[in-house]
């Protein structure tokens, strides 16, 4: 068994998928029309393109909405994205103008940083 796809709530796929490759650097894997405005879209890191895919799901669904946001407002990570570098990481993004809720910090064996995806979710980066 493995994981093949993991997801993230999104309000608006196309600005979510502007970030997620604009600014964070993955790369669309799939998008294909599921009726409606829905997209079946999911982004890839660069560097495992058949790797997991992330799905960029939409907020469909009344009590995802209440998930979601219960989960910002406890600061809790929606998702957890490794770096190799955390510190230059954190310092490239915040030229794009990305939110960090906290700077990168040694927990032990890890170093993580959290920041906001534009789309209602908290985004942890770990580097181990």
């Amino acid at each position: 068994m493995r994981i093949t796809v993991t997801s993230v709530m999104v309000e608006d796929q196309s600005k979510a998928l502007k970030f997620y490759t604009e600014i964070l650097g993955f790369v669309l894997k799939v998008d294909v029309p599921m009726g409606g405005e829905h997209r079946w879209l999911t982004v890839v890191s660069p560097d495992a393109q058949e790797g997991t895919q992330l799905l960029l799901e939409p907020l469909g669904f009344a009590p995802a909405r209440v998930y979601q946001k219960a989960l910002f407002d406890a600061g809790i990570p929606a998702a957890s994205f490794g770096v190799d570098d955390c510190q230059a990481e954190y310092e490239r993004l915040l030229k794009h103008g990305v939110v960090f809720r906290t700077k990168p910090t040694v927990m032990g064996p890890v170093t993580v940083a959290l920041f906001e995806d534009t789309c209602g979710n908290l985004i942890q980066m770990a580097q181990v």
